[in-house]
């Protein structure tokens, strides 16, 4: 994980849309950005859809929520509309961003290695400066503690 005080990596990816998306876009504004590693799977739409309920929360502290993984713009568009999640989704699938937030891994799963996503989530402040870093997220409480966080 980056460590809090860090400058958040710049970064520049796709959105559902296929609009490019900067962080320097939210400059003056709280981000979160969280990382989950794959669309329609159980854990991420659970987490998807927590933030979704929360989004109005998010939205009167003037917070911006992004979600990225490797999936492909067609595949978030799809997740999007298929959980009317109202945030934006980014598309890393060359693993560039992924691997400058130190969040692609790794990882066992049934005695088979390989890499992916570890699901974490930074909170980045109006001046690009890494607020709060909270690596392995439970996928159903992380929007709360973070909007609880946010006060």
């Amino acid at each position: 994980m980056l460590k809090v005080g860090e400058k958040a990596p710049l970064f520049t990816l796709p959105d559902q849309n296929g609009n490019p998306v900067s962080l320097s876009d939210f400059a003056g504004k709280k981000v979160v950005l969280y990382f989950y590693p794959k669309d329609n799977t159980p854990g991420c739409t659970r987490q998807a859809c927590a933030f979704a309920g929360a989004y109005e929360g998010f939205r009167e502290k003037n917070v911006a929520v992004i979600g990225m993984s490797k999936d492909s713009v067609a595949s978030h568009l799809k997740f999007a509309q298929k959980y009317e999640l109202p945030f934006t989704l980014l598309s890393d699938p060359e693993t560039g961003v992924l691997q400058a937030y130190d969040v692609w891994k790794e990882k066992t799963r049934c005695g088979k290695t390989s890499m992916g996503i570890v699901r974490s989530t930074y909170i980045i402040n109006e001046d690009g400066v890494i607020e709060q870093a909270m690596p392995d997220v439970k996928p159903d409480t992380n929007a709360a503690e973070i909007l609880s966080y946010l006060g």
